[in-house]
């Protein structure tokens, strides 16, 4: 009533008393106090709350959600992953943009693992956040799962990570600002983000090291009743016009838009082998090579390049050019799909062989080969769960970036949790322990006066550590892999309930820091090697992850730190000195300084001399 009398007042040009306004805005509370405008960000106080802080948002998060309708399934009422991929697509630029302040585009997308599919009337939940920024380009990590609105239902979809690329005026470069993570979450994601980043520049050399290694001869494989189907009648190709709604907001084709496109002519090559509708399971890696814009043909091109048993990959890439006579094509995208057909059970059906062209269908026929072996490889040691990865994971050249990525970012995931409780401190040495499942984790820590980089190169040889480790008898460096892993037979001091001594063949992963604030790591793990089986002499013992975390406090003083996730036959050992029933950690610790000033002078002159 008050608000209508006032609004008459005013259209009436009739002066307002300033006590009627003061109260008609201020409520009738009877306050009259100045009325406060709320500022962006701020929270609204609720009368009667605690004053407990609410859980601070990563202010680069994104959620959608979408209720999936008839217009984005396919035949079966099931979303299309073409749909899918335009949502995730979405989610994550926006995301990027946030960090960055100015406009975002698509430089790749990682491997994505469909784990189920989704029903019209179901609705999908997408949450995007930026996990890392570095120079000009960020890294964006994507979850995605569904809910079923009728049951309350919710399950994963899939878990995904994006690469974008800040662009300033005319296409420019633009520095991003770093990223603090809060979370422990967002410290793991912030600090394996880097060892994922190494992992895809080696991507390629990655196959082209496994198809040297592999025989050059194409070897169909044979199935019992099962006639070759030519790849050449699978072949697809398509051409699109890019018009303003397939646009992102700054002009060039939608990222997701042509993923959508490539996953559509992909699924009809794998339809023409099968003879019927085929399932999307992965995708390896979409790497965009340059934009396209409104107006531009967008032709996609489509193969089945290797049928396996239940299995098939698809090549699709996509090409553009600006007007329809012109004959030079620009290499806008190009991934492989993984597809299955299903029978009425949901179980995967055999599927007929492929005969590949001669000439390059011979060549994508045996890189589809190397490809799934590297998808295997990546899933099994990357893509588990760090208690579903065995203790020693057999190495060889196609998995070696898997096994580095896994020893690393298993010793980074340990570094970043949050419930490490002080169980001694002696002197300059501390010691923490981590319960948490299956495994009682321990790290040692003190900080000594040399340079984080001498610490690191002293650390990383595992052949120097029986100069301060008394458990270690000897260390033989059996395969320099690279620069930054090695692989190391020891042999160590201490016996075994069999009353032999332990040896270990382990994996030795050194990175130095990403950006400031990094550590310097050097992570360990066992593996197995075929020139190194386990023998009579000795009880061949294994670590699941352990290592050195160097930290620079000053230009001569870092913090050290060493990590443990003790394995069933080193817990009683860590367990007596967590107990305080043995000295043991804290005097070999204390060792280990006296090893790294000893050596830190004679490191010096060597390093001056090179």
């Amino acid at each position: 009533l008050l608000s209508r009398c006032l609004l008459k007042m005013v259209k009436g040009n009739i002066v307002v008393p300033e006590e009627i306004l003061s109260f008609c805005c201020n409520g009738l509370q009877g306050s009259t106090s100045p009325l406060r405008v709320q500022e962006p960000g701020e929270r609204e106080e609720v009368p009667g709350a605690m004053a407990s802080p609410l859980p601070t948002r990563n202010p680069t998060e994104v959620q959608m959600s979408q209720l999936v309708l008839p217009c984005h399934t396919n035949h079966r009422g099931e979303l299309s992953t073409g749909q899918l991929l335009k949502w995730i697509d979405t989610a994550a630029c926006l995301s990027a943009e946030r960090h960055a302040g100015c406009p975002c585009v698509t430089a790749s997308m990682d491997d994505i693992y469909f784990e189920h599919t989704i029903s019209v009337g179901q609705v999908v939940n997408i949450k995007a956040k930026v996990n890392r920024a570095f120079n000009s380009s960020m890294e964006v990590g994507i979850q995605v799962s569904y809910e079923d609105l009728c049951s309350g239902k919710h399950c994963s979809i899939c878990k995904a990570y994006a690469t974008f690329v800040a662009q300033g005026p005319s296409n420019s470069k633009v520095k991003l600002k770093p990223l603090t993570p809060q979370t422990e979450e967002e410290k793991t994601e912030h600090s394996i983000a880097a060892e994922r980043r190494r992992m895809r520049l080696v991507h390629k050399d990655t196959l082209k090291d496994l198809l040297i290694r592999s025989p050059r001869e194409t070897e169909l494989e044979t199935r019992d009743g099962s006639v070759a189907v030519p790849a050449e009648k699978t072949r697809v190709e398509s051409v699109e016009l890019v018009l303003p709604p397939h646009a992102n907001h700054q002009g060039n084709t939608f990222g997701g838009q042509i993923m959508a496109w490539m996953e559509n002519v992909a699924t009809i090559a794998a339809s023409r082998l099968c003879h019927a509708h085929p399932t999307l399971r992965a995708i390896e890696m979409f790497h965009f090579r340059g934009p396209s814009q409104v107006g531009d043909r967008l032709v996609l091109k489509a193969i089945v390049n290797n049928a396996f048993k239940n299995s098939m990959e698809v090549g699709v890439c996509a090409e553009a050019y600006g007007q329809e006579m012109s004959i030079s094509r620009r290499h806008i995208n190009s991934a492989f799909m993984t597809f299955e057909v299903l029978d009425q059970e949901g179980r995967p059906r055999t599927l007929p062989m492929v005969a590949p062209e001669p000439g390059d269908g011979e060549r994508r026929y045996r890189e589809a080969s190397a490809r799934k072996k590297i998808r295997l490889d990546r899933k099994y040691v990357v893509s588990c769960k760090q208690t579903e990865v065995p203790l020693s994971v057999p190495w060889d050249q196609s998995n070696k970036v898997y096994l580095s990525y896994n020893n690393v970012s298993a010793l980074k995931t340990l570094v970043a949790k949050a419930n490490w409780a002080l169980a001694r401190e002696k002197e300059k040495v501390r010691m923490y322990t981590l319960e948490e499942d299956k495994f009682l984790s321990f790290r040692i820590e003190m900080s000594v006066r040399i340079a984080a980089s001498q610490a690191f190169s002293l650390l990383s040889d595992l052949r120097r550590r029986h100069e301060w480790d008394s458990h270690y008898a000897s260390a033989e460096l059996v395969q320099q892999v690279d620069n930054d892993d090695m692989i190391y037979h020891v042999v160590s001091q201490t016996l075994s309930h069999e009353n032999k001594p332990q040896d270990f063949v382990i994996l030795a992963s050194r990175r130095k820091p990403c950006s400031k604030g990094d550590p310097y790591v050097v992570a360990f793990r066992s593996v197995t090697l075929p020139t190194h089986p386990a023998s009579a002499g000795f009880t061949r013992g294994e670590t699941l992850c352990s290592g050195f975390c160097i930290w620079t406090e000053s230009d001569e003083t870092s913090k050290v730190a060493y990590y443990n996730q003790a394995t069933p036959g080193y817990l009683n050992y860590v367990t007596t000195n967590v107990a305080g029933l043995s000295s043991n950690f804290c005097a070999t610790f204390e060792a280990c300084e006296k090893f790294l000033l000893k050596n830190k002078e004679d490191l010096i002159v060597r390093l001056q001399d090179l």
